[in-house]
């Protein structure tokens, strides 16, 4: 089995959690399951920004991305983000490896929309460069920033490039680990399965909105492209990978 992680939010803010997801991937991984992880930074990014005197705009959950944001998206979200998060997955003996969809091409990405500046839309992912690591034995750990072969650079949603990434993997599971229980309804109850149908019906009723619709818009990208299955779960609840590879009931699992 392959699985494709994908880490956000409050989750890699601590040391302490992101040690403990370090040290939960690294468990599942073995002879018959190989894994990568995607992560954004959001977060932290806001949080950058913020310390020098730049306003964070958003359009319809995008960022909009100057240059010079675009260069804190590399600082931050390429740099310090991806390497604490991979330093982690090191202290727990997982050997892993600090990437971002520019290295060798990983995610070709286009410019999405010219009134957002450097967001870029994936295009293609490339598996040569996350083959030949899982096949010596490393974890990818790839940041959300993608390129072109003209050597341009772009901030990608990272939900987005998560879904990309894990269709040249081949994951037979997209796990998003998140910041919530799971999807809710109209009623704030889990919805512990759900399908297109379902998924459509949430955003147009406007019971999921923002980073939630932008999952369920995610999901339903991913089953399109052959995923056979998303879970959308809360990431700081311990073992819960464990759980999601095993067929456990835990968040939302969303089927075609």
């Amino acid at each position: 089995m392959r699985i494709l992680v994908k880490l956000g939010g409050t989750l890699l803010e601590s040391a302490e959690s992101r040690r403990r997801l370090a040290r939960e991937i690294g468990a599942a991984r073995g002879p018959d399951l190989d894994a990568a992880v995607v992560h954004g930074g959001g977060k932290q990014l806001t949080a950058f920004l913020a310390e020098r005197g730049v306003e964070s705009r958003f359009v319809n959950g995008l960022r909009v991305t100057s240059a010079e944001v675009l260069d804190s998206v590399v600082k931050v979200v390429a740099g310090s983000v991806n390497r604490s998060l991979t330093a982690s997955f090191i202290a727990e003996n997982v050997p892993a490896v600090g990437l971002c969809g520019i290295d060798g091409l990983l995610t070709e990405a286009e410019p999405l929309d010219p009134a957002l500046g450097f967001v870029g839309r994936p295009v293609a992912s490339h598996p040569a460069l996350l083959e030949a690591l899982t096949a010596a034995g490393f974890l990818p750990v790839i940041a959300c920033l993608a390129g072109d072969r003209a050597g341009n650079l772009y901030n990608v949603n990272a939900d987005q490039m998560a879904v990309s990434v894990a269709q040249a993997f081949g994951a037979q599971k997209l796990l998003f680990f998140t910041d919530v229980e799971g999807v809710l309804d109209a009623g704030r109850n889990l919805c512990p399965v759900l399908d297109p149908a379902a998924c459509r019906s949430l955003i147009d009723t406007g019971a999921a909105t923002g980073g939630m619709r932008a999952k369920l818009e995610a999901a339903m990208s991913a089953l399109a492209l052959g995923i056979p299955e998303v879970a959308i779960a809360p990431g700081a609840r311990p073992g819960l990978l464990a759980d999601l590879v095993a067929g456990r009931p835990a968040g939302t699992r969303v089927v075609p």
